[in-house]
């Protein structure tokens, strides 16, 4: 908490001409354009994900199985991958419009409409292709969990098949869905370099902008603070819209008849479920792996191994260091007696609603002052100064890691906590055994499997991090996403091919391995 403090506090130093500059020409358009995306995106990834959900868990449609895991594999593509890959494909210089000019001879843009990706809603529909399987997932889950008795029940009353959909099991998900519509919007509004890239100012880049561009850091710090803002109403607004309710029944029935599809529904249904898995993941990696082979070679290989090694660290670093809190945390939740023991999983698990930039802008505005003070009193001891011990090492890079990525490690170590009998915390009392030796032997070992998912999903948010490596990052440091960002930029993302592809095979681990430990139930 106490690098967001710092940044609120200096937001109150911005200088009031600069605000009033920003807010008299481009800020409304900012907060316009954040709230539009925000809402946009969740549109989308509503209508993709609660269909396919209902379709997976619900239904017999052809090829459920692989479906069910293929549909979250978009969540291992970083949103700025796909939205160079599909400008690259769909711009007029792209090869889908330079075939219909060849196949209809076309001259001009004058002779013929297609749509312009570099929008607001081209931003929305490639974030959403990422974003989904939130809401595919949790929905899922919701679906599969609910008391079939109740379905039941409704059409005894006279429900047809869609009216027991609409009114009973869908309003049970509800609170499911907030949650995931939740983590969507707290995502779009934390995106950087999409927006950036297809030139859509939000509140995102005007931070960047106003401190790189106008160099007024405490305006920055206004800014960010009014994107907190933004995700604050998020968050109260997911919670009031589950407040009383519950994500599943008390009776889940697993015996569940699945709805019969007829010839013309099973095609209706896996083309929508297909078109998703090849929107969304199958064709991005189609298109890497091409340029990967048209233009990798061995200088390339050499810088990838060099950035890798960099991210790697990082993610290696950070994700152990927030596994270790989420099991201290945890366990401190579940055996420990005070009333305020929820208090620290619930304040460490606060930074996942802050966006990399704006967690940046808190951890500069923390350590760089830190970093003067440790400097100047080196000084008056008539030592050398250290430098940017905190502020200019990847020091700041892990700790603004943890910080975000606390509450993935928090979740699913809670989660799995929580599955451990109660008595389990009482027998190795009775049998003499001391608190610290019955952890290791009792609940560690029953947590393997929590512990490396929570590894996992921390390891691979950090290898795809980008607004917050971007601005923490010591000079001439670069992770597999800042270089890849770069290249993007430079319109040269054929060069860094094969780092893309190692973010998207890192990306895949965790939905690999949480597959087959299903499987293996």
């Amino acid at each position: 908490m106490t690098p967001v403090v710092v940044m609120l506090f200096g937001s109150l130093n911005a200088s009031s001409d600069l605000f009033s500059h920003l807010w008299a020409t481009v800020l409304p358009e900012y907060i316009r354009n954040t709230l539009l995306l925000g809402i946009l995106v969740a549109a989308l990834s509503f209508c993709f994900g609660v269909p396919a959900a209902a379709i997976i868990s619900q239904t017999n449609i052809v090829m459920g199985k692989q479906l069910r895991w293929l549909l979250m594999l978009p969540l291992a593509m970083p949103a700025y991958l796909v939205a160079y890959l599909y400008t690259d494909l769909f711009d007029y210089a792209g090869p889908v419009q330079r075939s219909l000019r060849a196949w209809f001879d076309w001259q001009s843009p004058n002779d013929y409409y297609f749509f312009d990706i570099r929008t607001i809603g081209g931003a929305a529909v490639v974030i959403a292709l990422v974003l989904f399987p939130y809401v595919y997932m949790l929905t899922r889950t919701a679906f599969e969990q609910q008391d079939r008795n109740l379905l039941r029940a409704s059409r005894l009353l006279g429900c047809t098949e869609r009216q027991s959909f609409y009114k009973i099991a869908l309003p049970l998900a509800r609170p499911a869905i907030a949650v995931a519509l939740a983590l969507v919007v707290m995502e779009t509004l934390a995106d950087f370099a999409t927006v950036q890239y297809f030139a859509v100012n939000t509140l995102t880049t005007a931070i960047y902008d106003t401190w790189l561009g106008y160099s007024d850091f405490a305006a920055a710090n206004a800014l960010a603070s009014v994107l907190m803002l933004f995700i604050l109403f998020a968050v109260v607004a997911e919670q009031r819209a589950r407040a009383g309710q519950r994500h599943q029944s008390s009776r889940p029935n697993s015996n569940q008849a699945l709805k019969q599809l007829s010839l013309g529904q099973q095609i209706i249904a896996s083309i929508f479920c297909w078109s998703l898995v090849f929107a969304g993941f199958l064709l991005p990696v189609i298109l890497l792996l091409s340029m990967a082979f048209e233009y990798a070679d061995y200088a390339q290989l050499l810088t990838l191994l060099d950035t890798g090694e960099n991210s790697i660290e990082i993610a290696t670093y950070s994700a152990t260091i927030a596994t270790l809190i989420a099991l201290v945390l945890g366990l401190f939740q579940r055996l420990h007696q005070s009333k305020a023991r929820t208090l620290p999983v619930q304040i460490s698990g606060f930074g996942y609603a802050i966006p990399g930039t704006v967690l940046a802008m808190a951890m500069l505005a923390t350590f760089g002052p830190l970093d003067h003070a440790i400097n100047d009193f080196a000084k008056m001891l008539g030592f050398s100064a250290p430098g940017l011990i905190l502020s200019g090492t990847v020091f700041a890079i892990i700790f603004a890691f943890v910080v975000r990525f606390s509450a993935i490690a928090n979740g699913t170590i809670s989660a799995g906590i929580g599955q451990i009998p109660k008595s389990l915390d009482f027998a190795p009392a009775s049998l003499g055994v001391k608190t610290l030796p019955a952890i290791f032997r009792v609940h560690l070992p029953l947590l393997k499997s929590s512990i490396l998912v929570a590894w996992l999903l921390v390891f691979v948010e950090a290898m795809k991090e980008l607004p917050a490596v971007l601005l923490l990052r010591p000079f001439n440091f670069e992770t597999l996403s800042t270089q890849i960002y770069q290249l993007i930029s430079d319109e040269r993302l054929e060069q860094g091919a094969l780092g893309a592809i190692l973010i998207v095979l890192f990306g895949l681990l965790p939905i690999i391995f949480l597959n087959r430990q299903k499987d293996n139930k």
